[in-house]
């Protein structure tokens, strides 16, 4: 999974999440962030969640939403400069400007140090008020070649779901959305917590792969290959601890190694043993963070060979050490 991990700790306190609303707005984006920065949490245990504002250039007009219905915003952009994490899921028109108003907002935000995030074409705004400049970022792959000309001083990456380049972190397509958020709440507040709101979502905390793989294959048809390949995944993750090779997952699909390849690759965007990689630094978090087992323990349990070989994956995965992760989200701390 090609992003970059920032390590923080969890806050004391309520962490303000201001989400921008604005006339003609698709309202999937916005509902995600509320799923998961809105809704109560007492399955968590009484810890401390955060305080969701959506926010709007004019708060008391009605919004029109895509599908025909209205919505009004209960605070203003006022709310918005002063939050501690600012949600910008798009703007109007990829292609127009962006609002003054919305610019010194956002740049605002920043000054105080907030964090500030983009879903989808909510990297222009941010583009648009400097934020982008010299930093990497991603936005839907239809707006890539647009928001890499209008903005030439942005290291546009069109392949990766989200990218985090520290304070300023941006997403592809409306359902990377979701991937960031889980990403943020398991920077906030490590990967047992993030793990929770994704099974309550019904969505997997982690993906693999990126964008790319979304580009040819949303168009195209289902195949049944496919039913082959997903089997042989759900098969994979229950032995995800025993040692796996391609042999054994093209025969769990019940197809040759040559088209299980090929059907994997075109169904994930990356190849079968990748995915494996990537199962089980997933599988390692709640390890690391619920208990004190040694390295090579905890690459046991999730089935790399040894403690040398899973250190390689997960920093390179992670962008930090199993170690420092277990330092930044374990129990103590």
């Amino acid at each position: 999974m090609a992003v970059d991990l920032v390590l923080r700790r969890a806050p004391e306190a309520a962490h303000t999440v201001a989400v921008l609303a604005f006339d003609g707005m698709a309202p999937f984006e916005l509902g995600v962030v509320v799923e998961v920065f809105g809704l109560p949490r007492p399955e968590l245990g009484g810890l401390p969640w955060y305080e969701l504002k959506v926010c709007a250039e004019e708060p008391a007009r009605d919004l029109r939403a895509v599908g025909g219905f209205t919505l009004r915003a209960a605070h203003g952009l006022d709310a918005l400069a002063t939050a501690d994490t600012v949600i910008v899921p798009g703007v109007p028109d990829a292609g127009g400007a962006v609002s003054p108003a919305l610019v010194d907002a956002l740049r605002t935000a920043h000054a105080r140090g907030a964090r500030l995030v983009s879903i989808c074409s909510g990297a222009f705004a941010l583009a648009a008020a400097g934020l982008l400049t010299g930093r990497r970022a991603t936005t839907h792959w239809r707006h890539a070649e647009l928001l890499a000309a209008r903005y030439p001083e942005v290291a546009v990456d069109p392949d990766v779901l989200y990218v985090d380049d520290g304070d300023v972190l941006t997403s592809a397509g409306s359902a990377a959305g979701i991937d960031l958020c889980l990403h943020l709440v398991r920077a906030d507040h490590g990967a047992r917590v993030a793990n929770a709101v994704a099974r309550r979502f019904v969505v997997p905390p982690h993906r693999d792969g990126g964008q790319a793989q979304f580009i040819e294959a949303a168009v195209g048809p289902l195949r049944a290959e496919d039913d082959g390949v997903a089997h042989s995944m759900a098969w994979a993750l229950e032995r995800l601890a025993q040692p796996l090779t391609v042999p054994e997952l093209a025969r769990a699909a019940r197809m040759s190694q040559r088209s299980y390849l090929r059907h994997f690759a075109r169904r994930n965007g990356t190849s079968p043993m990748r995915w494996v990689t990537a199962q089980r630094i997933a599988a390692s978090l709640p390890l690391l963070e619920g208990g004190v087992a040694p390295i090579d323990e905890v690459a046991c349990a999730v089935g790399f060979d040894n403690a040398a070989t899973f250190r390689h994956h997960f920093t390179r995965t992670m962008r930090t050490t199993p170690t420092a992760y277990r330092s930044a989200f374990g129990r103590a701390a």
